[in-house]
């Protein structure tokens, strides 16, 4: 692939709508910043994710994987509101070629964003994803890698995973994830299993916040809205993505099921990744995100 077609350089908007097909993540720095700079005033762009099984997460229960695809799909949605593009959202067929291609159908896309892994593959030929596209499709593609290594980027960034779901909007939280970027560059992953009653909404909600609050600030950052279990969650994000270390955040001063679950231990077991345990306290920053994504008006189809 060469750099050009795989560059999100500021460009002049497109004439024609736009598709960003996610076939890991929720968002990423570079697939929001890539749409914002195509998309004009009266540019449609269509948010779509295939009911597939991500990578890390390992999710079976087909209820799961079409929330997991929704829940990608959504707050991808609000963090493009959160920088000024609206767009619809939809969620399709689980094989990623199929879906891509109705997709591609229904929106008659001039610009086409794929996120996934680079050796995302298929079929007999074992063609990946973005050759597909290439081949099959008018429509310019551009792939915005998953892992930053597959991007070719400098290996200068600690890539931290972040273990956050009733935290992850926290404003400690925040605070702690910019005082290391700006130590250092970082590139962070959040992962959101499941704890307690917190709804899929509501984990959507945070995570977009979050998301758009470090894009905001130039740190990048993506991640997986509906993870497993916790140390089920965990293990797969260290089998499928870069990581340098891993930092897990409860809340301050309260009863933590994840910590009564040894879940810190457990994960110590399995790697010898440095391991920040950080405690935010409960604050505006959580509570708010509920209206945070009714202001964005995302339209996708419908616990720690």
């Amino acid at each position: 692939m060469s750099a050009e077609s795989d560059s999100s350089a500021v460009e002049a908007a497109v004439s024609g709508p736009i598709l960003a097909f996610m076939n890991e993540v929720a968002g990423g720095r570079r697939l929001i910043e890539g749409v914002k700079a195509l998309a004009g005033g009266d540019t449609e762009v269509a948010v779509v994710a295939p009911q597939n099984v991500p990578a890390a997460g390992q999710i079976v229960d087909e209820d799961e994987v079409r929330d997991a695809a929704r829940s990608r799909v959504e707050v991808t949605q609000a963090v493009l509101a959160a920088n000024g593009v609206a767009s619809v959202g939809a969620v399709m067929d689980p094989h990623s070629p199929l879906a891509l291609d109705d997709a591609v159908r229904a929106f008659n896309p001039s610009r086409i964003f794929i996120s996934c892994l680079a050796e995302t593959r298929f079929g007999w030929l074992r063609k990946d994803l973005v050759e597909f596209a290439r081949d099959r499709f008018d429509a310019e593609v551009t792939h915005v890698p998953v892992r930053l290594e597959d991007d070719a980027v400098s290996w200068g960034i600690t890539h931290t995973l972040v273990v956050a779901t009733q935290t992850v909007a926290s404003a400690d939280l925040l605070r702690r994830l910019k005082e290391r970027s700006d130590a250092d560059p970082h590139r962070y992953t959040f992962i959101c299993p499941r704890s307690g009653a917190i709804s899929r909404e509501e984990v959507c909600d945070r995570l977009a916040t979050t998301l758009a609050a470090m894009y905001a600030q130039d740190v990048d950052a993506t991640g997986q809205p509906m993870s497993p279990e916790p140390f089920a969650a965990v293990q797969n994000a260290i089998e499928h993505y870069r990581i340098d270390d891993i930092l897990i955040s409860t809340f301050a001063g309260q009863s933590s099921a994840w910590l009564d679950e040894g879940l810190i231990e457990r994960v110590k077991a399995i790697t010898d990744k440095p391991i920040e345990h950080v405690e935010s306290r409960a604050d505006a920053a959580s509570a708010s995100a509920s209206s945070e994504r009714q202001a964005a008006s995302v339209g996708a189809e419908a616990g720690e």
